[in-house]
């Protein structure tokens, strides 16, 4: 069985702040997701003898340590499935850009295997295996934007407006684990509530470290600065600013320095994900 175009669509952090840190080493954290109709593309093909191949146009990350195998294999132990996959990913999320490019390939992986070897198996069961993989793969797997706690798998849907977003990709590869080991990132920010989020906003805890240790984050948030508020997502290198319509954001978008790489993108509280899943089941 073949089953083509499968979305794993970016998400933007609309804001992180750290809350806490707990005994086992993990963050605390408050954030709300929200997803992109900007995606990488993965195709699927069944196989008979278990194996599980994949073909991709990248090849910095093996296929050992790709997700998108090591999701297909959980799925297969998870569910006791015989069966294996060829699977192909079209890459055009930024690796290392806090755009969740590999947690929803992962995503997309589960839930499109569900369905190409029938198993079956329902939104929670799949959430769980997901998370196993990484924190952030629930949201993916559930589709809708959220309001995320703890180590970002207590998931809240929320609908926040759906702006027209510039992002710009500089031109550098941030590490998450010298993000969240560095000594001066704040630990402590007191927890919000949804209401207080929605009548104020919040900022990114991480952001402060990441210019200090990536001075090309700093120089591209200095630059959007001065025509919208710029964010980074996640623990970047992505930095993003919202806009009430395409052109405006496209306009901008045409003025980056040459250094730097940008899309424009519709921000999207459905996953399309979830529309491309509708797309099996009519």
């Amino acid at each position: 069985m073949k089953s083509r175009d499968w979305p794993a669509p970016a998400k933007l952090n609309l804001f992180l702040h750290v809350t806490g840190r707990r005994e086992d080493g993990y963050h605390e954290l408050q954030t709300l997701f929200q997803f992109l109709d900007y995606c990488d593309r993965l195709d699927f093909s069944s196989r008979a003898d278990g194996r599980i191949n994949r073909a991709a146009n990248y090849s910095d990350v093996s296929a050992e340590d790709d997700l998108v195998v090591r999701a297909a294999r959980a799925l297969q132990e998870n569910s006791g499935c015989s069966q294996g996959a060829d699977i192909r990913v079209e890459k055009h999320l930024p690796m290392g850009g806090g755009l969740g490019g590999g947690s929803s390939n992962a995503a997309t992986v589960l839930v499109a295997l569900n369905q190409v070897w029938s198993l079956g198996l329902s939104v929670e069961q799949l959430a769980e295996i997901g998370l196993g993989l990484g924190a952030d793969v629930p949201v993916f797997i559930h589709g809708h934007a959220a309001w995320a706690e703890g180590v970002g798998e207590r998931l809240t849907a929320v609908d926040p407006f759906e702006p027209w977003y510039l992002v710009i990709c500089p031109d550098c590869h941030v590490s998450t684990s010298v993000v969240f080991n560095a000594e001066d990132l704040t630990r402590h920010t007191p927890a919000i509530t949804i209401r207080d989020f929605l009548k104020s906003g919040g900022h990114n805890d991480c952001e402060p470290v990441v210019r200090k240790h990536y001075p090309e984050v700093a120089k591209a948030l200095d630059w959007l600065s001065q025509y919208g508020r710029a964010q980074m997502t996640g623990t970047g290198a992505c930095i993003f600013a919202g806009f009430e319509n395409e052109k405006e954001a496209v306009s901008l978008r045409k003025k980056l320095p040459g250094k730097w790489h940008g899309f424009v993108a519709r921000g999207r509280n459905q996953s399309p994900l979830l529309v491309r899943l509708a797309k099996e089941a009519s």
